[in-house]
């Protein structure tokens, strides 16, 4: 390939994807651009072509009927690779706020692309930051973040699209004070109308967005025994996705909230393991005050963990989980050292932690390839066909 190959590619497909081409041209400009982001040389070869970059923009954001999908489409590979981040929004500056504008719009078809665009460029810090100011700004008495919130928990609330994306969107944004502050607000009610998600069916990205926001706002540890009493009550919708179809004793049965009683013999856990292991550490993050240990034991977690335990295939989870129960049944910490995420540990031994948490990985990895990999029953003569 010469060195003007990516330039005169360019120039090829810049003029098929510019407002007011014909409808045919464009949607075959738009594939063509949509399978070049497919591969890291695609990629690489759009990085540099701010007009293409910035046309792409234009018409992912252009009304019927324009090939708005496959564009957006495009911008959701492009966006995926942090290193395209910063050429994207040189072209266009203004990408995140457009994008907002069709995620929360209610009849933009093609909300969900725009929503998983903003999902890619809001994992990197500039952008998220970029992203957070937009939505701060209020409008017309509404946030933002409010908007957002409201398109993520409102069932139906664009009839084309379903939204999940939004999930990511929100946890990438969770990460800065800023969000958190605006999720914990306790005039506002916004944790206890995420809280159903966590059991959302349809979805598995929109359940991992939600619970890894819940999981970032648990950092914050002076809001622990607020989540966890009657106003919000946070610890049934961790436990519950983590809870199958067991028969505990009436004594038990008697130690666990409500909704985790006499739970239907067709109980499934959650089927991510990732977003198991994410209730998990949530959890875990809630018992770093005493305050909240005492809360999450009397209600039982030790009950739903020790079932969990036994059923657990997948061997990092297995191992979270048995931290947890560690906590929940060790003795409290020595006076001062009540706070876990307060403590202060000497750089040697964070060293040593580090080092054995990485071994306990590379265990796991062992441990499940030797699963995936032992020998199984074979059948004696059977020649390769």
């Amino acid at each position: 390939m010469s060195e003007t190959s990516p330039k005169a590619e360019a120039a090829k497909l810049l003029p098929f994807l510019a407002l007011g081409e014909r409808a045919d041209l464009q949607a075959a400009a738009a594939q063509h651009v949509l399978a070049l982001t497919g591969s890291g040389p695609g990629r690489t070869l759009l990085a540099g072509q701010a007009a293409l970059l910035q046309a792409l923009v234009e018409l992912a954001v252009a009304p019927p009927p324009a090939p708005a999908r496959d564009a957006a489409r495009a911008l959701v590979n492009l966006a995926a690779d942090p290193v395209l981040h910063k050429p994207l929004l040189a072209a266009e500056p203004g990408l995140p706020v457009r994008l907002l504008g069709c995620a929360l719009d209610p009849q933009w078809p093609w909300a969900e692309e725009a929503a998983a665009v903003l999902a890619n460029l809001s994992r990197e810090p500039v952008p998220c930051a970029a992203l957070i100011e937009i939505l701060a700004a209020a409008e017309s008495g509404e946030s933002g973040l409010e908007r957002l919130v409201r398109a993520l928990c409102t069932p139906g609330y664009n009839a084309r699209a379903p939204l999940h994306y939004l999930g990511p969107v929100l946890s990438n944004l969770s990460q800065r004070p800023a969000t958190r502050a605006f999720l914990l607000d306790r005039n506002r009610c916004v944790v206890q109308r995420l809280l159903p998600l966590t059991q959302y069916p349809d979805s598995s990205v929109r359940r991992g967005g939600v619970v890894r926001t819940l999981r970032n706002c648990c950092f914050e540890h002076r809001h622990h025994e607020w989540l966890l009493g009657p106003e919000v009550d946070i610890l049934p919708f961790l436990l519950l996705p983590l809870a199958g179809p067991e028969d505990f004793s009436d004594e038990e049965m008697e130690r666990l909230p409500v909704d985790l009683q006499y739970l239907p013999p067709d109980k499934q856990r959650e089927p991510d393991a990732d977003i198991r292991k994410m209730l998990i550490e949530t959890i875990m993050l809630l018992t770093a005050t005493a305050p909240g240990r005492k809360q999450v034991r009397g209600q039982g977690a030790y009950l739903i963990l020790r079932e969990l335990h036994s059923w657990e295939p997948e061997l990092n989870v297995r191992v979270t989980c048995e931290k947890l129960i560690q906590v929940l049944i060790g003795d409290e910490p020595e006076l001062g050292l009540e706070n876990l995420l307060e403590v202060q540990v000497p750089e040697e031994v964070e060293r040593q932690l580090q080092q054995q948490d990485h071994q306990e990985g590379e265990q796991c990895e062992r441990e499940q390839q030797e699963l995936e990999l032992g020998p199984g029953p074979q059948a004696e003569g059977v020649a390769p066909t």
